[in-house]
């Protein structure tokens, strides 16, 4: 993949404006880009599932004008309360 990126950001004629852009972009990012590639499985899955929990949050919570009750409704549906809370 190194070699894609370092190939795409050298050899790309004048003219081809947008792929000068990409390979810019890759060759900035290449840290990120191949650490995908060096921990196999890795998933954002987690954060989505997050957000998917927010966005429903936020739809059901439009009428909420104090913002730390907001605050402790998302940490409560996302599970950020659970290491405060105490159970009896």
């Amino acid at each position: 993949m190194q070699q894609v990126i370092n190939g795409l950001a050298e050899v790309i004629p004048e003219g081809l404006a947008e792929l000068c852009r990409i390979g810019k972009t890759l060759k900035r990012r290449a840290t990120d880009i191949l650490t995908f590639f060096n921990h196999a499985g890795t998933s954002n899955g987690p954060t989505e599932a997050i957000n998917r929990h927010l966005e429903h949050l936020r739809g059901i919570a439009l009428g909420l004008r104090n913002l730390p009750n907001y605050i402790t409704r998302s940490l409560f549906e996302t599970g950020g309360l659970k290491l405060q809370l105490k159970h009896p």
